[in-house]
C-alpha cells in the first residue's frame, strides 16, 4: 500500500478508524482551543483519546478564520501514531529500524501542492502574513504569543550542503517575523540546527531556514527524533514509509521542503542579534521561562490552497 501523499489523506484514515472527532461550533483560538484538547489527558483511557479537527475558529478581537486546525493527529495515543505510520502498533519498533539502516533518498520534483499559493516580495503581507492563520495560544493566560509546535524547521550545514529538519516551536513575534527557541540550539550542548546557525555566523551571514508545518506524519515523527548528524531525515522518512519523499525548491531560500507542505515560511535566522522568547506552558504542566534566542525574517509564505469541504486546510 503506498505511504500518504499529504497529511490530509492520513486525516482521513484517522476519520475512517473512528479517531477524529470534528468541532463544528465556534472555538476561540486563544482562550479555548488547546485546553479542550488537553481535557482528554485527565480521566480518558489511551484507547478513549482522539484526534481534534476544529472547524470553526476565531480569535479573542472576534476574527473568523476560514482554516481549519488539527491537534492530536500524529501521537494523542499509539493508535494513532501506528495508523501515521501506517502499520500495526506492534510494528513501530521495526518500521523505525528498517527507516534508519536502509534511508531512501528523497526525490525532488518541479512542484508542488505546498507552492499553490505564494506571497513574497511586495504581496508577502497581502493577506496579513502569519496573522493570516488560526495559530492557536498553547497555555491561555500565561503564553506571551501565539506559538507554532508542530513546525519543522529545515536548514543546511552552510559548509557541506546537508540538509537537516528538526521541530522548535516558533514564537509569532510580528506578521513577518517569527522567533525558535533555543532548545540548546544555540548555546552549547548545540542542536543540529544550532551547528548551522554557528556556522553562518563565522560567515557573517543569516542562515537560510524554512518552517515546514502539516507535513506527512513521518517526516513529523522524524523531525522530533535525535537522529546523527549528517543524516538526512527526508532520507529517514523514506525509508520508514517505504518510497522517496518528494521536495520542492523553495521560492526566496536556497533550500528543499516536503512538496506536500500545508504551510511553508521562508525566511532568514539572524546570527547578529538576539531577541527575548517565552513565557511558555510547557507539556509537563509548568512555564518556562523568558530566555533570549534567535528569530527568522520571513521572506515568503507558500501553501497549499486547494479546499477541503469549502475550507483551507491547514
Amino acid at each position: 500500500m503506498p505511504y500518504y501523499k499529504d497529511l490530509r489523506e492520513h486525516i482521513a484514515a484517522l476519520e475512517k478508524a473512528g479517531k477524529l472527532r470534528r468541532i463544528k461550533f465556534p472555538i476561540n483560538k486563544d482562550t479555548e482551543l488547546q485546553p479542550l484538547m488537553r481535557w482528554q489527558f485527565r480521566g480518558l483511557t489511551e484507547e478513549q483519546r482522539q484526534t481534534f479537527m476544529f472547524e470553526n475558529i476565531q480569535d479573542v478581537k472576534g476574527r473568523k478564520y476560514d482554516i481549519p486546525v488539527v491537534l492530536g493527529c500524529l501521537a494523542v495515543s499509539r493508535d494513532v501514531y501506528a495508523i501515521g505510520m501506517q502499520c500495526k502498533p506492534e510494528e513501530i519498533p521495526e518500521k523505525w529500524t528498517r527507516g534508519q539502516r536502509t534511508p531512501i533518498d528523497p526525490v525532488l520534483v518541479s512542484s508542488g501542492s505546498c507552492q499553490e499559493e505564494v506571497h513574497m516580495g511586495p504581496n508577502l503581507l497581502e493577506h496579513g502574513g502569519l496573522g493570516e492563520f488560526p495559530i492557536p495560544i498553547s497555555t491561555p493566560g500565561f503564553d506571551i504569543a501565539p506559538y507554532t509546535t508542530a513546525s519543522h524547521w529545515c536548514t543546511k550545514d552552510p559548509e557541506t550542503g546537508i540538509r537537516n529538519m528538526g521541530n522548535y516551536r516558533g514564537q509569532i513575534k510580528a506578521p513577518d517575523r517569527i522567533g525558535i527557541f533555543e532548545a540548546g540550539a544555540f548555546s552549547p550542548p548545540l542542536q543540529h540546527i544550532g551547528l548551522h546557525w554557528k556556522k553562518a555566523r563565522e560567515r557573517g551571514k543569516p542562515l537560510e531556514a524554512a518552517v515546514a508545518i502539516g507535513v506527512v506524519p513521518v517526516l513529523s515523527y522524524t523531525a522530533v527524533a535525535k537522529i546523527p548528524y549528517g543524516v538526512d531525515e527526508f532520507a529517514v522518512s523514506g525509508g520508514i514509509a517505504g518510497e522517496p519523499i518528494q521536495i520542492v525548491k523553495c521560492k526566496s531560500v536556497d533550500l528543499e521542503v516536503p512538496a506536500t507542505s500545508e504551510l511553508v515560511i521562508e525566511g532568514l535566522i539572524n546570527t547578529e542579534y538576539f531577541e527575548y522568547e517565552a513565557p511558555f506552558g510547557e507539556y509537563s504542566g509548568y512555564m518556562g521561562a523568558k530566555a533570549v534566542t534567535a528569530y527568522m525574517d520571513v521572506t515568503a509564505i507558500t501553501g497549499a490552497g486547494a479546499k477541503v469541504q469549502g475550507r483551507r486546510f491547514v
